[in-house]
């Protein structure tokens, strides 16, 4: 990684948004220890206000608040086309609530009661993700139809400009056209994302989401193709 992506993931300015007071001041003073900027706020109206006036690099944000709550905040975000990272906190880390981030637009999901030391971690996994790579991921960017895929700058443009994609996006898009023609397995691509655990439902949110975005109809898929009982490949093209 280049000097100036580790000083942007090193310094990056957090909003940790959380209705627990205590859990609150517990996540500033440790995050500030490891380096962050970090800002607080006790609910999704104390967020959006913060987000009005703030460019911040990361969102640390509780599911169930009381009033709007995680996942509602983070949708609004998505369809307002604020693509800032997202990592959200539950106390429900079944399945199906992982899947219901993704679903809303979340970059990654952390169960409580959790490791600070972890959360820290993967905090500093999507930030690394978002920032610009050392070298180009591909030669060339990727043509997806009428839209062209540029990995080293994990942007998605077509005929109108620039596609909007999240950081969980344009991962996943890099790590399926990094190995084009090849089928990876949802494994694979949890490994490839930094989040093995996501599960396979959760690749599979993922997976829509993004044919959304490169789909001309994402329910006949020309490029992003399900392999049955294997995994996905992306088959790039005109």
């Amino acid at each position: 990684m280049p000097a100036e992506a580790a000083t942007l993931v090193d310094n990056a300015h957090l909003l940790v948004v959380d209705d627990d007071a205590r859990l609150r001041a517990l996540l500033q003073r440790f995050l500030a220890e490891q380096g962050f900027r970090v800002s607080i706020a006790a609910d999704a109206a104390a967020a959006r206000a913060q987000l009005a006036a703030v460019a911040f690099d990361l969102l640390v944000l509780d599911v169930m608040m009381p009033g709007e709550t995680g996942l509602e905040l983070v949708e609004t975000l998505r369809r307002a086309g604020n693509d800032v990272p997202v990592l959200m906190l539950t106390a429900r880390g079944g399945p199906d609530d992982r899947v219901a981030g993704f679903e809303m637009g979340a970059d990654d999901y952390l169960g409580k009661p959790f490791d600070p030391r972890e959360l820290a971690l993967r905090i500093r996994t999507i930030l690394r993700r978002a920032a610009p790579p050392q070298q180009p991921l591909l030669a060339a960017p990727v043509q997806l139809g009428m839209r062209w895929f540029d990995a080293e700058r994990s942007e998605l443009r077509g005929p109108d400009g620039t596609i909007r994609l999240t950081g969980g996006e344009a991962a996943l898009l890099a790590a399926l056209a990094r190995r084009s023609g090849e089928v990876l397995s949802r494994e694979e691509i949890g490994t490839a994302l930094g989040t093995p655990e996501a599960g396979e439902r959760a690749i599979d949110v993922q997976v829509t989401r993004l044919r959304r975005k490169i789909e001309p109809d994402p329910r006949e898929p020309r490029f992003l193709h399900t392999v049955r009982h294997r995994g996905y490949v992306l088959r790039p093209g005109p």
